[in-house]
């Protein structure tokens, strides 16, 4: 160990051979990438000093301009987690340039009074949903978080044990029903659960009706669960609201996903939902439903703590707008794309490899929704099979090269999917390949 250790050069000597780097950023990464060295070697997970060199520039780079970089998503997961969820539509990301700088954010440019952050965002909403009220946080677990401190804080929510679910991330209800400082009551069984269950849980220390979208998995067989009808019923009659958690939120019902809509017509009080799931447009967390329990919400401290920022804010805009005039966002348009434009799409990039000397050849795909949206559901597809390897091999070139390629692996093969690369890009996306072939 005293030997490897004796082989870590200086932090100056390492940081002289970054001359590309600025000084700072060129020491930082030196010191960062030595100190972590000899953690390793200390702990003894490392017996060898790997290339310094290497890792000092790669370190360096990070520091110099930043990790996120772009992808080419060709894995054919729509909503893909791992790569930023939803890609957002040209006006959301026109929105969001335009808001960089100083922006009517607070002000109505009529008057010169101040206005209200969420005056575009409620408009909006109200017309997309049918609701009275909206407000927006940084994500769908925020908003539940916060609906359940600012109506239930220490007293009882009401939920379907069928309900009590965890999706990505490890967020799990009762841990967020607890973390709202709430306490949970479990009502019904796993597979089945009637609206009378809920009815005869009320007591005086129920604040919240819960109801949880299980958006990450189905139940099948010998099942039950209360309609939203129905449970709004049970609400009313005890004067309590009737919430609910719709996960990645569709506006039109599309994938066999409940529309927001519907479920606001149906009589739920409040309904939360993603903005960068089947929305399709940045991270947040949508608040829509009756204005006397939003308001309770917008009142509560911790809504300034989770509220969203002036480009979020104009992207999500943006997206509403979009969704509005008709305008298909990239995230609704690939979910709906049908299979032989993917086809041919797919037989263009094989020629177009081939005249590159790569060997590929059209296969029949499942994609699917991704974003724990519309589990089981496949979207009926082309891709685009390598005829080189190891597959492995291939897909870390792609990964690492000068524009990010993001594959597929399946039976020992790299595929190319479609339905995510906009055309703009195919010729990026081959030449990439053909490289990534030619230097693994």
């Amino acid at each position: 160990m005293s030997e490897v250790l004796r082989g870590l050069p200086s932090v100056d000597r390492l940081a002289a051979q970054l001359g590309e780097l600025p000084p700072t950023v060129a020491v930082a990464a030196a010191r960062q990438v030595i100190d972590e060295v000899r953690a390793e070697v200390l702990a003894g997970a490392r017996t060898s000093l790997p290339d310094l060199l290497a890792l000092a520039r790669a370190r360096g780079e990070v520091l110099d301009r930043g990790r996120l970089r772009q992808v080419l998503n060709a894995t054919g997961v729509v909503v893909h987690t791992n790569l930023g969820r939803s890609a957002w539509s040209s006006g959301a990301q026109q929105a969001a340039v335009a808001a960089m700088g100083a922006c009517d954010l607070e002000l109505r440019l009529a008057t010169g009074a101040r206005g209200g952050r969420l005056d575009g965002l409620k408009a909006l909403l109200r017309e997309l949903t049918g609701a009275e009220d909206a407000l927006v946080v940084n994500n769908c677990a925020a908003a539940v978080l916060l609906g359940l401190t600012a109506l239930a804080r220490g007293r009882e929510v009401v939920v379907s044990r069928g309900e009590l679910v965890e999706i990505g991330g490890s967020f799990r209800v009762p841990d967020v029903i607890a973390s709202g400082g709430a306490h949970l009551v479990e009502v019904g069984t796993t597979n089945r659960t009637r609206a009378a269950d809920y009815a005869s849980a009320v007591t005086a220390d129920t604040a919240v009706l819960l109801k949880v979208h299980p958006s990450n998995f189905r139940q099948v067989g010998f099942t039950e669960e209360a309609s939203r009808e129905a449970l709004a019923e049970v609400a009313r009659a005890h004067g309590l609201p009737l919430v609910e958690d719709l996960g990645s939120g569709s506006l039109h019902g599309e994938l066999g996903e409940p529309a927001v809509r519907d479920v606001v017509a149906a009589g739920v009080d409040l309904v939360m939902f993603s903005g960068d799931k089947l929305l399709g447009g940045p991270q947040a967390g949508l608040v829509v439903g009756k204005a006397a329990w939003v308001a309770k919400l917008r009142a509560h401290p911790l809504y300034r703590a989770l509220r969203v920022d002036k480009v979020t804010l104009a992207a999500l805009e943006a997206t509403l707008a979009d969704h509005l005039a008709g305008r298909a966002v990239p995230t609704r348009r690939r979910l709906h794309t049908e299979p032989e434009a993917l086809r041919s799409r797919a037989q263009a990039w094989v020629d177009g490899l081939a005249a590159r000397g790569v060997v590929s050849q059209v296969v029949a795909v499942d994609d699917v929704p991704g974003g724990g949206a519309a589990p089981g559901v496949v979207l009926a597809g082309f891709a685009v099979r390598l005829e080189a390897g190891p597959a492995h091999e291939v897909a870390r070139a792609l990964r690492e090269g000068a524009v990010a390629v993001m594959a597929r692996v399946a039976d020992d093969a790299v595929h190319l999917h479609p339905r995510c690369v906009e055309p703009a890009d195919d010729d990026t996306l081959l030449a990439q390949v053909a490289e990534a072939i030619a230097v693994r």
